[in-house]
């Protein structure tokens, strides 16, 4: 079942980046319906511009920063008086995984093609599909799913 979900989470992704979403929105769509499918759709929104390393910046991969919103969804705080240090910990702990996996986590070198290029495309494919196996295996190992 575990190397299910796994498999399920990469496909998934995979299918939103196809369709024309961004990484980030991807990563997102994928584990609000996997982990989360009570989170309102429409907050897919909130993603968007963390696409191409923030609006096409360059910066941190909009993959892993999406993943950082996937962990505060599960494990994030709603009032300011609960312990923000679990989720620090975890999205750390995320960010140390990808680096160790990708080699680095700033977009423009995770992916030296042109923006929007068909080439750029199919290197952010694989990215966003390999991303989301690592967050749900990540997930898994921290028992949030």
């Amino acid at each position: 079942m575990a190397e299910e979900m796994v498999l399920e989470a990469r496909n998934r992704a995979g299918n939103y980046f196809r369709e024309g979403y961004n990484c980030a929105e991807s990563i997102f769509l994928t584990f609000r319906e996997m982990v989360a499918p009570e989170v309102e759709r429409d907050l897919v929104r909130m993603a968007t511009g963390f696409g191409g390393g923030l609006g096409h910046a360059g910066c941190i991969c909009g993959a892993l920063t999406a993943s950082t919103m996937v962990i505060g969804l599960l494990c994030g705080r709603t009032d300011n008086r609960q312990d923000r240090h679990r989720a620090y910990e975890l999205a750390r702990g995320f960010h140390e995984r990808f680096e160790e996996t990708f080699g680095v986590t700033c977009c423009r070198s995770l992916n030296p093609h042109p923006f929007d290029t068909p080439e750029h495309l199919r290197h952010c494919l694989k990215i966003t599909g390999n991303t989301a196996r690592l967050l749900m295996e990540y997930l898994q190992e921290k028992r949030l799913v």
